[in-house]
C-alpha cells in the first residue's frame, strides 16, 4: 500500500476493461479512445472478447495513443468452464498483439479447450497483467478464485456490472484469497461496451515515472495504483498501530482486514484522518476505504503488515 504513494513520479487514470465494436461493444475503437480522452482519462486497455466469433482479436489501438494519451493492449479471455458450467472471464492487459488463440468459438464452453487457469498462466508468460474479472456477476465460487494462480489482481469493482445487474462486487472473493497468502492487488473498471451508461464509472489511478505502456504495465504489475468511483487518495502513512491518511473530501475513513476486523473514522469534508488500527494488529493484511459524501469510494491496494 505505501508504495503507490512513496513511489516517483505521478499518478495516471486509466480503465483497464473496455470494449468496441471489435466484438461487443457499440462503438469503434477511434471513438472509444476520443471518449475516454475527453473525459480525462490518461490512459485506456481496450480489453475485445477474445473468442472466435470475433477473430480473437488484440485490438490495435496504437493509432489513437497521443502526447496526453496512451493505451494498453489487451483482451478479455475466455476458455474453459467454471464451476457453474459457465465460461472464465480473465481480463489480460499488456498482451502482445500475437498471442496465440485459444479454441474458444463462442461465449459458452467447448470440449478440448484450455481451462481458465491455464489461459491466465499463458497470458501471465506473456507478459500480461491478469486479474479475475467480474466475480459476483460471473458466480465465481472460491475454488475457482483459488485456480487462477497467474492472477495479479481481481476486479473488486465493474461499473458495467453495476448499472447492467447490480452485481459489481469482487471483495468477497479478494478478501477471502487475501486471507489465504495471496498477494493480490485491487482494480476498479468500466466494462464499458457504450451500450447503457456503463462507462466513466470506476478507474485506477497508477504511480508512474511516465504516462507511457511499459511504465505503466509496469506499475500495475507492481500494485503502485489504488482504484476509485470519484475520490482521490494522495497518501497514506502506517506506523505501530496509527494508519493516516490524506484524501480528497470524504465522510468516512474504514480500514479492513482479515475476517470481521475492521474500523472506521466518520466526519464531515475530511481531507486527513488518523486511526488506530490495533483492532486489526493480528491481521496479515489491511487494506483502507474512503467515502465521500455521495456515496463514492476509493480503496487502496493491500498492504501486508
Amino acid at each position: 500500500m505505501r508504495d503507490a504513494f512513496t513511489a516517483p513520479g505521478r499518478f495516471f487514470r486509466g480503465n483497464l476493461h473496455t470494449h468496441s465494436n471489435i466484438s461487443d461493444g457499440a462503438l469503434p475503437p477511434e471513438e472509444v479512445c476520443r471518449r475516454y480522452a475527453e473525459a480525462g482519462y490518461d490512459f485506456i486497455a481496450l480489453t475485445d472478447h477474445f473468442i472466435g466469433r470475433y477473430g480473437y482479436p488484440v485490438t490495435d489501438t496504437i493509432p489513437y495513443r497521443t502526447k496526453g494519451f496512451t493505451t494498453l493492449l489487451g483482451a478479455e479471455l475466455h476458455s474453459g468452464a467454471m464451476e457453474n458450467g459457465e465460461l472464465w472471464h480473465i481480463l489480460a492487459v499488456g498482451l502482445p498483439a500475437d498471442f496465440a488463440p485459444s479454441n474458444s468459438p463462442g461465449f459458452q464452453p467447448v470440449p478440448e479447450q484450455e481451462t481458465g487457469p491455464q489461459i491466465a498462466a499463458r497470458a501471465r508468460a506473456a507478459g500480461a497483467f491478469v486479474a479475475v474479472a467480474h466475480p459476483q456477476w460471473s458466480g465465481l465460487t472460491l475454488s475457482d478464485a483459488r485456480s487462477i494462480e497467474a492472477a495479479h489482481a481481481v476486479e473488486i469493482y465493474n461499473h458495467g456490472c453495476h448499472v447492467g445487474c447490480d452485481r459489481a462486487d469482487g471483495f468477497s472473493i479478494a478478501d477471502l484469497l487475501l486471507s489465504e497468502g495471496r498477494p493480490l492487488s485491487l482494480i476498479a473498471t468500466d466494462d464499458a461496451h457504450f451500450t447503457e451508461p456503463d462507462q466513466f464509472g470506476g478507474w485506477v489511478m497508477v504511480k508512474a515515472e511516465e504516462n507511457a505502456p511499459e511504465a505503466l504495465l509496469a506499475a500495475l504489475k507492481a500494485g503502485r495504483f489504488y482504484a476509485s468511483q470519484g475520490p482521490q487518495i494522495h497518501g497514506v502513512h502506517i506506523e505501530g498501530d496509527t494508519l493516516s491518511i490524506r484524501c480528497s473530501p470524504v465522510e468516512a475513513v474504514m480500514v479492513q482486514a482479515r475476517g470481521s476486523r475492521a474500523t472506521v473514522l466518520h466526519g464531515q469534508a475530511m481531507t486527513s484522518a488518523t486511526l488506530d488500527i490495533s483492532r486489526v494488529a493480528a491481521s496479515p493484511w489491511l487494506r483502507a476505504t474512503v467515502v465521500d459524501r455521495d456515496g463514492r469510494r476509493a480503496w487502496t491496494n493491500p498492504h501486508w503488515r
